[in-house]
């Protein structure tokens, strides 16, 4: 049975989205990413070079936009101004691409984001029809605010961002999940593969994530680790998991035996 993810019209099969941040160099960031099986790859636009600089080496080079989706964000970003330039950027560099990630940060320690300047921002991108994809924090009401504003997902942090605290709120990320009508997908704090199977049980449509792969030990094998986590959390969601019970219940039932 096919179970697609569908981000603004288009078909994926992979559920684990990547950054392509904090890597030793583009060859280590091209291994991990396809050892993730990830088909969209977020790009910082103001720390990664995908054609501003000629003189230098691009990230587009190892990773092409003919095989993966590119997903410009505007990652450094504190103010409207600053994302909504960084996004009109990425377009004109990626030859009228609309698909965005937006975020725009509060605050340099935490790196929560600023609700009412994401509010904003969004706003005007959306307007400029950029189909905007946005980073948010695990508001339930600020979540549905964005999504009725015409964002094409929603993006709840599960932790601060690099943290790998995993996911902090379950229950708010489920209430968002619940009455989203655009994707959901968990943005921000990932640490474990198991974090991301926990997310994608409630019912996450995708996750997001970068430190958790480029900071590991082994970066490719977190990679695939990650993609596993993912899958494994994904169908044990369209499963449907048993209830929880206070007391035992015997694996073997003994109604209908025969005893000698």
């Amino acid at each position: 049975m096919a179970d697609e993810l569908v981000i603004a019209g288009k078909h994926y099969q992979s559920r684990l989205l990547v950054g392509t941040g904090k890597y030793k160099d583009l060859t280590d960031t091209q291994h991990a990413v396809e050892a993730s099986g990830a088909e969209i790859i977020t790009v910082a636009i103001r720390r990664s070079n995908i054609g501003q600089h000629p003189d230098q080496p691009s990230l587009l080079e190892v990773l092409p936009p003919d095989k993966y989706t590119i997903l410009p964000n505007t990652a450094g970003c504190y103010t409207v101004e600053d994302a909504v330039r960084t996004c009109r950027l990425a377009r004109e560099l990626l030859g009228d691409h609309r698909l965005v990630k937006l975020e725009v940060l509060g605050d340099e320690k935490t790196l929560y984001p600023d609700v009412t300047a994401t509010l904003e921002a969004a706003a005007i991108l959306i307007k400029e029809d950029f189909e905007v994809m946005v980073y948010t924090t695990d508001d339930p009401i600020i979540a549905k605010r964005l999504e009725n504003m015409g964002c094409v997902a929603v993006m709840p942090l599960a932790a601060p961002i690099g943290s790998g605290l995993g996911i902090r709120n379950p229950y708010n990320i489920l209430t968002i999940v619940e009455h989203a009508n655009v994707p959901i997908l968990v943005d921000a704090g990932v640490g474990t593969a198991s974090d991301a199977a926990i997310a994608m049980e409630l019912g996450c449509d995708g996750v997001l994530m970068n430190t958790a792969i480029a900071e590991a030990n082994q970066p490719v094998l977190m990679a695939e680790a990650m993609k596993n986590g993912i899958i494994a959390g994904r169908q044990a969601y369209l499963a449907g998991r048993m209830p929880r019970k206070r007391y035992a219940s015997a694996s073997s039932p003994m109604d209908g035996r025969f005893f000698v």
